[in-house]
């Protein structure tokens, strides 16, 4: 059986994350991860993607389909580029790696929150987190926050910012595997990213409406396109 190797993103689990795709597991081994720092696993002082990235790296399997959502659609990016030779197929979902669309004035502006949020945001983790997920055009979080919810948001702030990382577009576009870059079609800056790395990756393009920054969550529209893009992947088709 094919494996799923799942990534989430900031703030949220893998199981969490990944919730909605609980009926693909009749067809693949589904293999989701918990980065270093999120619950159930020890807190750390800082999560770095190019970290995450040598670590996701050395957990693949050859012929794993990797699929990374937000921050760890950055992480997949980086690992699928250490190790193509043992990836069979590669979906990012709305990866903030803004540098590969830097111009882009809905991307310029994004990233101006988004420095402005870490240098002078606030420090309460409750307050942090909703306009974190107002700016990515998520809902917001229930209050007080829950235990594992609280704890992501600490993680959350002690991520490197995502937009530091270095995306080797050369090197994907010369890999092995097909890429698939998926957007919520809910966020200019998101979407400007998506339409950059279908372009310098020669990735193919989907578009699914309906859950903002979280398209996983759409279940059976974003099922259905990953297991065709993986059955294709995987006959060559």
């Amino acid at each position: 059986m094919e494996r799923l190797v799942l990534v989430h993103g900031s703030v949220t689990n893998g199981a969490s994350t990944w919730r909605a795709q609980a009926s693909l597991a009749d067809r693949y081994e589904l293999v989701v991860l918990d980065r270093p720092g999120f619950p159930p696993g020890p807190t750390v002082e800082r999560v770095d993607f190019d970290d995450d990235s040598v670590w996701l790296a050395a957990l693949l399997e050859p012929g794993d389909h990797l699929v990374g959502h937000s921050y760890g659609g950055v992480v997949t990016l980086l690992a699928a580029a250490l190790r193509p030779a043992a990836v069979a197929s590669l979906t990012v979902i709305e990866p903030p790696c803004l540098d590969v669309a830097r111009g882009d004035p809905a991307v310029e502006a994004f990233l101006a929150g988004g420095k402005k949020l870490r240098a002078s945001g606030p420090r309460e983790p409750e307050a942090y987190l909703r306009v974190f997920l107002a700016s990515v055009g998520a809902p917001p979080p229930p209050s007080p926050l829950p235990a594992a919810l609280l704890a992501g948001t600490l993680v959350l702030m002690a991520e490197r910012p995502p937009w530091e990382a270095r995306i080797p577009l050369a090197e994907l576009a010369a890999a092995p595997f097909p890429t698939l870059v998926v957007s919520g079609g809910h966020h200019a800056a998101l979407d400007a990213v998506c339409d950059a790395l279908e372009a310098g990756i020669g990735a193919q393009r989907a578009v699914i409406p309906g859950a903002g920054h979280a398209v996983q969550r759409t279940g059976e529209p974003f099922n259905l396109l990953l297991d065709a893009f993986v059955r294709s992947a995987s006959t060559g088709t």
